[in-house]
């Protein structure tokens, strides 16, 4: 199936909006548990080349399409291929919550150097895992960020919540924040998140219709920010990529798709729409 639930009714009128206008709409997407399945280690993360081949068509119609993930922008355009991706000349990437950027177009990169408190952090990080009893948890340094992942114990819910407290100290010692996800901890400055790189977008693009795609806690500020854009006179979906790990941010989205694989039939049937569209305009239809 494409869809594990219905478009709501605001889902419905953005998506009205999308066909009326599609070089008004601005689509973007987180890339873990979206365009690419969970994995143990990060670093094995790649994109659905489903997905992907079907972004790049509905591209050639639509506005602008942008990947805002947690990941250094480098490393999401790397395991992705984002780079090489047929139809994704002007795809936008924002990295590290939006803190860095990195555009198709030019192929720049653009990377603030790494706070001083991400390095005092990594210092201490061990000692608080061994204190807590899970010194065995993976520690992921992302440049601007840390992550410590415990997706990989034997008892991985209960040493998340074990480590949520002591992690989240450390974190606030330091000036940071800890940013929760999916059986992970990501420290990293405060100043940005998903809903403000979402919202900017929108503002660059002139957008008048708005689509996220999202799976985690960290994708929550950016289904808010859908809201405050339909508030604000856009039209705007969310949309939630299901997984078995995480459901807080279902009640805030109008469409849920049966994980990764079930966005990419969405994007699929996205592209088939706007080819048809395209095809009845340019024979006067």
């Amino acid at each position: 199936m494409v869809m594990t639930s219905s478009l709501s009714d605001d889902g419905i009128e953005a998506m009205r909006a999308v066909m009326r206008e599609p070089g008004r709409t601005l689509l973007a997407t987180d890339f873990d548990g979206v365009l690419s399945p969970i994995v143990d280690d990060p670093q094995t993360a790649t994109a659905l080349p489903a997905a992907i081949t079907a972004l790049g068509r509905a591209a050639q119609c639509l506005g602008q399409v942008a990947v805002i993930t947690g990941r250094p922008a480098r490393q999401a355009v790397e395991l992705g291929g984002l780079d090489q991706a047929r139809g994704l000349d002007e795809l936008i990437v924002l990295g590290q919550y939006g803190v860095e950027r990195w555009d198709a177009a030019t192929g720049e990169y653009q990377v603030p150097p790494e706070p001083r408190a991400i390095a005092d952090v990594e210092a201490a990080l061990l000692t608080v895992l061994e204190q807590a009893g899970h010194p065995q948890a993976r520690i992921e340094h992302k440049g601007r960020a840390l992550a410590v992942h415990t997706r990989t114990l034997d008892d991985a819910d209960a040493a998340f919540e074990a480590l949520r407290g002591p992690v989240t100290a450390l974190a606030d010692e330091h000036g940071l924040k800890v940013e929760p996800g999916k059986l992970v901890l990501e420290i990293r400055p405060s100043g940005t998140d998903k809903g403000d790189a979402l919202k900017a977008l929108a503002a660059d693009a002139r957008a008048r219709t708005v689509i996220y795609a999202g799976d985690d806690l960290g994708d929550i500020p950016a289904f808010e920010a859908v809201r405050e854009l339909r508030a604000a006179g856009l039209n705007a979906l969310s949309i939630y990529s299901l997984s078995s790990e995480e459901s807080a941010v279902r009640s805030l989205s109008d469409l849920v798709v049966d994980g990764p694989e079930g966005f990419a039939r969405w994007l699929a049937r996205l592209a088939d729409s706007l080819d048809v569209r395209a095809n009845a305009f340019a024979h006067g239809g």
